[in-house]
């Protein structure tokens, strides 16, 4: 099986997630500008999105979209799912509002149009981790034991931190839990990234 992923981008969820499985995989860094893998295969004979993450199975399949790779993860991880008959529609519940409603903000973050885009997606920014600050239940979004969707909030909590964004105490804290975790180290030096 093969992550391709780029150092520090949203693929950085799924590295961890699968670390923290105990899958067995390779990683493929991938130049998202050039399109063009580590080793210079055209990344989009690959991934037509021409983004990561991606990733190919042993037979061949590819999945793509943190949502989908991490919710793949999560049904091989052998870890519970969150509690009771909804779990995993809890599961992909806050999976699908990291993805819409805070990953989202950030391209307007990174490319913004004008100084009142770029503080209009901050302030998003922050109403949306003041939510997820709420729904902690424990050590981790829900419970004691981290889940798939940890790993992508860590990873939208780095980019809060590297563009100036309002972080909620209480989710200070969670990522620094995050940060100690075996998993959680080794993704980051694989990606050459230190825990800020």
């Amino acid at each position: 099986m093969k992550l391709y992923l780029a150092p520090g981008a949203c693929s950085l969820a799924a590295h961890i997630a699968l670390h923290e499985a105990g899958i067995d995989f390779d990683r493929i860094t991938v130049d998202l500008r050039a399109k063009r893998t580590e080793d210079g295969a055209d990344f989009t004979s690959i991934n037509p999105k021409g983004y990561v993450p991606t990733l190919v199975l042993d037979d061949g399949s590819t999945l793509t979209e943190n949502v989908a790779l991490l919710d793949w993860i999560a049904q091989r991880s052998g870890k519970p799912l969150p509690g009771g008959e909804l779990g995993r529609t809890r599961l992909l519940e806050m999976l699908a509002f990291i993805s819409t409603e805070v990953h989202k903000q950030f391209g307007r973050l990174f490319f913004p149009t004008s100084d009142a885009e770029k503080t209009a997606a901050l302030d998003k920014v922050a109403q949306r981790l003041q939510y997820l600050a709420g729904q902690l239940k424990g050590d981790y979004l829900f419970g004691n034991e981290m889940s798939v969707a940890d790993a992508y909030l860590y990873v939208m909590l780095r980019w809060a931190d590297g563009k100036g964004a309002t972080v909620p105490a209480a989710l200070q804290t969670y990522r620094q839990r995050l940060e100690a975790r075996p998993a959680v180290q080794l993704a980051l030096r694989h990606e050459g990234l230190d825990a800020k």
